[in-house]
């Protein structure tokens, strides 16, 4: 009886193998970058429990990434204001091909495929004209760019796919930047965030501007629901301690409401919304703050403050199966259901600031 390595073989040899899948990883829920305790960097694959599936190797320290909806690739981004962008075989951590901006441009570390798979959209930096762009690769052809876009504002920094609409919705966090700086703010008096909705060609369609008063909250963070309702995480670059909302929900073609904005408690944030989800079920908002060490769930419809944890250099964050699931750079991976914290691992890891959910979509 022929063995199962000459029937698939015989399958490659005929063309008609079946292609490689996220299943072949065992089927993992989330995506996190990470530093190891030799200090060398990964992109990781976690399953729904927390456990470590894969580790991809990263050239220097990661950000965020975006997976292919139907192979088992990656694309991990640098921390701004970080050049590379590494496409990642997670079957076997080899990188199949990294991507550079264009001279005068650097990644802002976030980016999204199109649904189907063909096109990765990239947040960028022109920082020779000051303003954003958003990169167009063809993954068809090895992720070769075949374009790019004004993203609407300064500083774009998260990129999602809409569910309401064809098109983008991109946060300009407003702040103008020059690697010759380092990661100095240059425009804060005049900074001026948005969100951007755009089709997939960069027309703008929607575009949200915060009021006057808060016009140094750099929003900088995103989460989509299904309805399309878009949660965002912003950072405040004014006065230290000043009481302002740090989280706020928006659906295209309506008034941004702003959470918890009367709540005391959005002090213990720090000025500083590190990441940003939905529950399962859109009724819950969280956002996590590592200044703060807490993570905050709010009622998505009143915007009352529900629930606060205190987790120590909390960041990742991502949708759970009763809640929400969190990762601090101390190793844990940890559940979030109401009041109560579970710990589900806790690695030899420095999680970074992203915990990417995996829709079934892309299993």
């Amino acid at each position: 009886m022929a063995s199962r390595r000459s029937f698939l073989a015989g399958l490659l040899a005929t063309g008609l193998a079946p292609q490689a899948s996220w299943a072949d990883l065992g089927c993992p829920s989330f995506l996190a970058a990470g530093q190891q305790n030799d200090g060398s960097f990964v992109l990781a694959g976690l399953s729904s429990k927390g456990d470590i599936l894969f580790r991809c190797p990263l050239p220097d320290r990661g950000h965020a990434a975006s997976a292919h909806p139907k192979r088992p690739e990656i694309v991990a981004f640098a921390r701004r204001p970080g050049r590379f962008a590494q496409v990642i075989n997670c079957r076997n951590g080899a990188p199949l091909a990294r991507l550079d901006p264009p001279g005068g441009h650097h990644f802002y570390g976030h980016g999204c495929f199109s649904s189907d798979g063909t096109r990765l959209y990239t947040t960028e930096n022109d920082y020779v004209k000051s303003r954003g762009v958003v990169g167009i690769w063809d993954t068809t052809s090895g992720y070769q760019r075949i374009g790019s876009f004004s993203s609407g504002g300064i500083g774009p920094h998260d990129i999602l796919i809409r569910k309401d609409a064809p098109g983008l919705v991109i946060a300009n966090g407003g702040i103008q930047t020059h690697p010759s700086s380092g990661r100095a703010k240059l425009n804060l008096k005049t900074m001026r965030p948005n969100l951007s909705y755009t089709d997939f060609n960069g027309r703008v369609q929607d575009q949200v501007v915060l009021p006057p008063d808060l016009h140094q909250n750099s929003i900088r963070h995103l989460a989509i629901h299904t309805d399309g309702t878009l949660a965002f995480a912003m950072q405040w670059q004014g006065e230290p301690g000043a009481d302002v909302p740090i989280t706020g929900l928006h659906l295209s073609g309506t008034t941004p409401q702003l959470l918890a904005e009367d709540d005391p408690r959005v002090r213990n944030l720090q000025g500083y919304g590190g990441s940003i989800g939905f529950s399962a079920d859109g009724k819950q908002a969280a956002v996590t703050s590592p200044r703060g060490g807490v993570a905050q769930v709010m009622d998505a419809v009143s915007g009352e403050l529900l629930y606060e944890h205190q987790l120590p250099d909390v960041c990742g964050l991502a949708t759970g199966q009763s809640g929400f699931v969190v990762t601090t750079g101390t190793g844990q991976v940890a559940a979030l259901s109401g009041p109560d914290i579970s710990p589900l691992s806790q690695n030899d890891m420095r999680w970074d600031n992203h915990l990417i959910p995996l829709t079934r979509g892309e299993l």
